[in-house]
């Protein structure tokens, strides 16, 4: 298949661009042929990664190659990207509504609050569509954690660049967006490894209610700071966040489906998909079957697993599941022996993979020891509470059983969000069964009461029009 690289000219040899099962993309040809292709980058309008000199390359984990004309057919959207209206606020601080939590567990207040322009290396984004994840919930209620308030929490989003700082240059007013809780820099130890996703600079830090840059927060209400939340802050008509902390996507998205990639559903699909790993025909436990393990589940589904088990207290759960691609459902309760045996009855001595997905150690480790000896692999996408400890006999591991850990499935947000978002533009990931509940941004409080009472999955809130 010839490349869909837009621009592509080959004068000589061949260049070659095909995708796998997962969606990782590869282009292949001799170095001359590259070279005489005119692609000195892996680029399209969305995001751009350097090749390395040799006979491959390889875009991990996504299928940005994928030209947006590919898609002949418009999706329907009526957000305005005008990039002259956005761009007439830039320079000017910005009187915006904002749901604020002034205390932990207090019903959150839709207030008038004002956002200062980005400075450098920021963006200013204003917020379409944002949803409610478990982590907004936790830091709200704030049992175990040190109460920072006045805050404004949301961190699971897409919208729409109205103005940049100085020095950001790859993004600009008018482009559709995912602001992400963890960044990537691009130039750190761990953002030049093919092995992490873990940035220096810009990992995941919940303490921190102000901007890295000059320790300042962006939002104000009359004049007294509001604190950021993990470097987002979606529950807001407009958000400043560190460039290195958005990951530009096709302006074809909707962005009232693919919001809910820059959270859960990548965290637990890439834990099954780039850390697990599992084969086709392979057998797969899926311990906790909220958002993100139901999203371990639709990559294990992906991934072309023929048995998918789904571990949870909740029997109700298992025809949503279902849909997700579980085949089967234990409820510990219903046995007596540990669960670990049931599942190496079921699967003929234990599962190729596990994922567990609830931060519970005893769970943890149930997963860990359901697994094959010899090569079976589990992993840890829960967190455990901070005095919690793992404890199982090292034969479990010297029998060649492995236990993985991994953070936000081992994306990383700006080189990798955009290929899952052509996942679901070709109809690959499927996204809009995570989304239950629909509310208004004036009814955000719905979303918590939803998630307090344990009804749906994902609460997709309309921010702006």
């Amino acid at each position: 298949m010839a490349s869909s690289v837009a621009g592509a000219e080959v004068v000589t040899g061949k260049v070659l661009s095909k995708r796998d099962h997962l969606g990782k993309s590869t282009i292949q040809g001799n170095h001359q042929s590259l070279l005489q292709a005119k692609l000195p980058y892996s680029k399209t309008n969305w995001g751009c990664r350097p090749y390395k000199e040799n006979t491959k390359l390889y875009c991990r984990r996504s299928c940005r190659m994928q030209s947006a004309q590919t898609h002949k057919k418009p999706i329907e959207d009526t957000i305005d990207l005008s990039s002259k209206l956005l761009s007439s606020t830039a320079g000017q601080v910005i009187t915006c509504k904002a749901a604020v939590a002034w205390g932990p567990g207090q019903p959150l207040k839709i207030e008038e609050v004002q956002v200062a322009p980005p400075q450098a290396m920021e963006v200013r984004i204003k917020v379409y569509y944002t949803a409610l994840c478990r982590t907004d919930f936790v830091f709200w209620e704030a049992k175990g954690q040190t109460p920072l308030f006045p805050r404004i929490f949301g961190h699971e989003a897409a919208g729409v660049v109205e103005s940049v700082g100085e020095g950001v240059t790859d993004l600009k007013p008018g482009d559709k967006v995912l602001p992400v809780f963890t960044g990537e820099c691009k130039e750190c130890r761990h953002c030049k490894s093919e092995d992490s996703n873990m940035c220096d600079l810009l990992r995941i830090n919940s303490g921190r209610g102000v901007m890295i840059s000059d320790g300042k927060s962006r939002f104000s209400i009359d004049g007294k700071p509001i604190y950021h939340f993990v470097g987002t802050s979606t529950f807001s008509e407009y958000t400043v966040v560190h460039v290195g902390c958005v990951a530009k996507i096709n302006p074809e998205a909707p962005l009232d489906k693919v919001c809910i990639l820059s959270c859960g559903v990548a965290t637990g699909m890439g834990a099954t998909l780039n850390v697990g790993k599992p084969k086709k025909g392979s057998t797969v436990a899926i311990f906790g079957l909220g958002s993100v393990g139901l999203a371990a589940a639709e990559g294990a589904r992906i991934a072309g697993a023929s048995q998918i088990i789904g571990i949870g207290s909740n029997s109700a759960k298992f025809e949503q599941a279902k849909l997700f691609g579980v085949t089967e459902f234990i409820n510990p309760a219903d046995y007596e022996k540990p669960i670990q045996q049931v599942i190496a009855e079921r699967t003929d001595g234990g599962v190729d993979c596990s994922i567990e997905c609830t931060g519970n150690v005893k769970t943890m480790i149930q997963a860990f020891e359901s697994c094959h000896d010899g090569w079976g692999v589990s992993v840890l996408v829960g967190v455990p509470h901070s005095e919690a400890v793992f404890a199982t006999h090292p034969v479990n591991f010297l029998n060649e059983r492995t236990l993985k850990g991994t953070f936000f499935g081992n994306y990383k947000p700006r080189s990798d969000l955009p290929g899952l978002v052509e996942m679901y533009l070709n109809k690959e990931l499927e996204l809009d069964k995570f989304i239950t509940h629909e509310v208004s941004f004036a009814d955000i409080n719905k979303a918590f009461d939803y998630m307090t009472n344990r009804e749906g999955l994902r609460t997709l809130i309309k921010v702006a029009d």
